[in-house]
């Protein structure tokens, strides 16, 4: 078995700890994937299971999560657990690719007014995932999409809180929708995935660039030249869990704990040593979120 397929399919083991903790900035504990096995094991209560993976990545020096939940069963079951567990904040939003749905089902408006609600919740810092996604949303249904960006950038205004972006083959659309609408003072692009001259743009508007096991693929030249260039000051890893897991496990369920991987590889290529990375990662998510405690 080659490098490259090493765990595929399996359970990845602890990698190293990082010298100095850092944020898994984007995860979604709720997801559990049933065509692989889960690294939290098969505990059958949410709450052991969230507290077992939230262990496991406290051992490997990833102490603190922003829990995604990007439509209306993951945005109530993220506002469950954040009151359960200190090392985790929390966002919700709908996913660009719920809009187009709720619209058609005439729930849309219904659905703003809950997200809403439970932004509220004081421990729910980030409105997101939102933005656009043209990978799966047709012409057909890209009005909604634009519409429900639209509102979640004014919801992430009006309660202070940062955005978290989506943007899945839609760069151009996605920049320019956030200039007309003017972004909020803290906006993160989750899960980047724009090339050097999208990396720039982002850059010199001040939003903080997220990067996932993405980076670490071999495919994935564009994206590390992007990393390069981007400040250590505006720089944010994830996971993205349960998917994305970093090499040399791509394919196998991701999880907070592997985060030390791609932290290992992010250093590289920015030519820093790990644990200066790690302090910049951990204060510019602070910076970004507040404390978690």
């Amino acid at each position: 078995m080659s490098r490259t397929d090493r765990g595929r399919g399996a359970i990845a083991p602890a990698p190293d700890p990082l010298p100095v903790p850092v944020v898994d900035n984007h995860t979604h504990l709720d997801i559990r994937r049933h065509d692989l096995p889960d690294p939290a094991g098969e505990h059958g209560d949410d709450t052991e299971r969230v507290t077992h993976a939230l262990r496991q990545a406290g051992a490997v020096g990833v102490d603190r999560v922003v829990q995604i939940g990007c439509d209306l069963p993951s945005a109530r079951w993220t506002v469950e657990q954040i009151d359960r567990h200190a090392a985790m904040l929390g966002g919700v939003a709908l996913h660009p690719n719920e809009a187009p749905r709720l619209a058609a089902a005439g729930e849309l408006d219904a659905a703003y007014e809950e997200i809403e609600a439970l932004a509220a919740h004081p421990r729910i810092r980030v409105i997101g995932e939102t933005g656009l996604d043209y990978y799966r949303t047709d012409e057909g249904g890209r009005a909604a999409q634009h519409e429900s960006f639209r509102w979640h950038i004014d919801l992430a205004k009006r309660t202070g809180k940062a955005l978290q972006i989506h943007d899945r083959d839609s760069h151009d659309d996605v920049l320019r929708v956030l200039a007309e609408e003017g972004a909020p003072p803290v906006t993160v692009m989750h899960c980047f995935s724009g090339d050097i001259e999208m990396a720039r743009e982002c850059v010199e508007r001040g939003y903080l660039l997220s990067f996932a096991g993405t980076v670490t693929f071999k495919s994935a030249k564009g994206l590390r030249d992007a990393l390069a260039i981007t400040p250590i000051d505006q720089v944010l890893v994830e996971t993205d869990a349960p998917y994305l897991a970093p090499m040399p496990y791509r394919g196998s369920a991701n999880a907070p704990y592997l985060i030390p991987l791609t932290v290992r590889a992010m250093a590289g290529v920015l030519g820093v040593s790990v644990p200066t990375l790690c302090v910049a990662v951990s204060a510019n998510a602070e910076r970004a979120y507040g404390p978690w405690i």
